[in-house]
């Protein structure tokens, strides 16, 4: 039979370090994922086979590794330091609401900004914006502004337009509208039903806010208000995509 080597790990703190698979043969790919805990991020990562090499290993990204198995077993330790914040950006403090929800589309192509090492959090999001933010998010080329946006958003049922054949990209998006535009995309019925008094039970967006309640993607703006007309700014649209996001 095959011989299969042990990948030993080396236990860390402040995050977890997980190899698959555990015994692997000479010439095989190991996958290694390490995850830090909150608040921390990788500092390093080695793999050293029996005699202390180190091997090379090739990023994935996403916090995932890989490397070819040696003929004999091989450790892998890391180690996770404390995060230190940087915007991306100038205009969003590391302290904002929505640093991490910038920083994390920044880092996976949702948005570039709007220009000049700007963010414009507080700008309002466009109809053109809001979908080019879905497609992206949902791993569409990155390559082209709204135009492939629109089309993929119409065909895949998130918005039919505005009527008389117009999409309207410039318009500024409610955040009625958002929520329904990220419901459609990726959300689905809940029992439950939106307690804020500005939300009618019959409302177009009321499934949409719903469930955007129920998996913790927005609480309202207070005092038991949605504000379903109030123009939604870029530092909401993406921390909606954020925390609608996480874990998919």
């Amino acid at each position: 039979g095959t011989t299969r080597y042990m990948v030993s790990v080396e236990d860390a703190d402040n995050g977890t370090i997980k190899v698959s698979p555990t015994r692997a043969s000479k010439g095989s790919t190991v996958t290694i994922n390490v995850p830090p805990d909150e608040g921390y991020e990788l500092g390093s990562l080695t793999i050293t086979d029996s005699k202390g090499n180190e091997l090379p290993l090739t990023d994935q990204g996403d916090g995932k590794f890989t490397f070819i198995m040696p003929a004999g077993k091989v450790e892998v330790k890391a180690a996770f330091t404390e995060e230190v914040k940087i915007s991306p950006f100038r205009d969003v403090p590391t302290d904002a609401y929505y640093y991490e929800a910038v920083k994390w589309a920044q880092k996976k192509g949702i948005t570039g900004g709007i220009g000049d090492g700007l963010f414009g959090p507080n700008q309002p999001c466009t109809r053109a914006q809001i979908v080019t933010f879905l497609w992206r998010a949902a791993g569409s080329p990155t390559d082209a502004y709204y135009a492939k946006a629109v089309a993929w958003a119409v065909e895949n049922g998130i918005t039919t337009g505005t009527g008389d054949g117009k999409f309207s990209p410039d318009a500024t998006c409610t955040r009625a509208q958002s929520v329904t535009f990220l419901f459609r995309a990726i959300g689905k019925l809940v029992d439950s039903k939106a307690e804020f008094s500005d939300v009618l039970t019959d409302s177009y967006y009321a499934n949409a806010v719903a469930w955007a309640v129920e998996n913790g993607i927005t609480n309202g703006i207070g005092d038991g208000l949605f504000g379903p007309d109030n123009s939604c700014t870029r530092a909401q649209i993406v921390t909606f995509l954020f925390r609608a996001y996480q874990g998919k």
